[in-house]
């Protein structure tokens, strides 16, 4: 190809470009919809979604009323806990569990004070709603925590001990890093841009081309002397101009002032992945226009095709903790390496130097995929 001819090349990409970022600013329902998902979908999700327990119902049944029972209750308090009274029976404990108006339940036995102040093994029964596991198995963790310090206390003032004189061997030192006060948003924020960005690179290409499709242009398009290629790679070019622009309002208006996500690393870098990453989804985009009568069509067929590309980013579920089979199964989606490529720039600072090999993967991933997407073009309107 020589330079007249790469030219008229750039060209003809440079025009359907600009066509279809004037298509697209002639739907302004779909440009409220991705301005909402990259603002209030994402600022729903960072204030909403919280990870640790906070303020968990439980009420109390005292059967000893004695002061080591009342101190125990009230250390079932905020933040982790909010504590609604007490009650009169097991029958009305059970049946506001089964009814979903508390979460757990102490039940403290009695000769509680007693027993603890002669030396004996006294047992406080907990009752707690895993209906939701995560919430139910922290409630546990926690409670389990709380009494195991009142037991630890009580020991000691009964041997006239204080906590000074009796530390363990071993004293805990944790650092925590990257995310030090352990701030729910940040991770809840970024996961949810993540998951935006995936969806609109499926479904922005996929119902520019079945819009095409719907209005009879397409076929005028497959006869005209463009090639697959200068009629697909405009679409994935404006809509991921598009989707920069929302990932950047995003990071500038949601992330970085409302959240305080520090952006550690290089926001060029961040974009250039973005941009990579959508390239690497769009060809799953252009294989569902492919086979999609209309936007309906496209629609479920992204929301079926982007559940299982969630379920194996890791994101929600560590790699370790799958089957072995899931596990290799996560190499082929493409979230899997732009979570990693996106915290490890966002939130620990790393570069190129360090995250070259995800972003060789995720470029080869992107090619075949992309190139999957332009063959079942040419195939379907060749």
């Amino acid at each position: 190809m020589n330079r007249q001819d790469l030219a008229a090349w750039l060209e003809r990409i440079a025009a359907m470009t600009v066509k279809e970022l004037r298509q697209l600013s002639r739907d302004r329902v779909l440009l409220l919809i991705i301005a909402y998902f990259f603002t209030a979908d994402v600022y729903m999700s960072g204030i909403g979604i919280k990870l640790n327990l906070s303020n968990a119902s439980v009420m109390a049944i005292d059967h000893d009323h004695s002061a080591a029972s009342r101190e125990l209750i009230y250390r079932f308090r905020a933040p982790y806990f909010k504590l609604l009274g007490e009650l009169d029976s097991e029958q009305h404990a059970r049946r506001l569990l089964d009814q979903g108006k508390l979460l757990m339940v102490l039940d403290i036995p009695e000769h509680f004070q007693r027993d603890l102040l002669r030396g004996k093994r006294v047992s406080v029964q907990l009752q707690v709603d895993t209906s939701n596991t995560v919430l139910g198995t922290l409630a546990s963790t926690y409670a389990a925590q709380i009494s195991a310090g009142f037991g630890q206390d009580f020991a000691l003032a009964r041997l006239g001990l204080g906590q000074s004189d009796a530390l363990p061997l071993i004293e805990d030192r944790h650092r925590v890093l990257y995310n030090p006060n352990q701030v729910d948003s940040w991770f809840m924020s970024i996961s949810e841009l993540l998951t935006v960005i995936t969806m609109l690179s499926m479904m922005l290409p996929a119902a520019a081309a079945v819009r095409e499709k719907e209005r009879g242009t397409i076929e005028q398009l497959a006869v005209s002397p463009l090639t697959p290629f200068q009629i697909l790679f405009p679409k994935v070019i404006a809509m991921g101009l598009v989707i920069l622009a929302g990932v950047a309002a995003c990071l500038y208006f949601i992330l970085i002032p409302l959240f305080d996500v520090p952006v550690k690393g290089s926001p060029g870098l961040f974009f250039a992945v973005t941009a990579l990453y959508v390239f690497a989804t769009s060809g799953i985009g252009l294989f569902i226009a492919t086979i999609s009568r209309n936007l309906g069509q496209v629609s479920m067929l992204v929301i079926l095709i982007l559940m299982p590309i969630l379920l194996l980013s890791g994101a929600w579920t560590p790699p370790e903790a799958m089957p072995q089979a899931l596990r290799w199964a996560m190499y082929i989606s493409p979230l899997f390496y732009f979570i990693e490529l996106g915290y490890d720039i966002l939130l620990k600072g790393a570069g190129f130097d360090i995250l070259w090999d995800s972003l060789l993967e995720l470029a080869l991933l992107g090619i075949v995929v992309f190139s999957f997407g332009v063959w079942r073009f040419r195939r379907q309107f060749g």
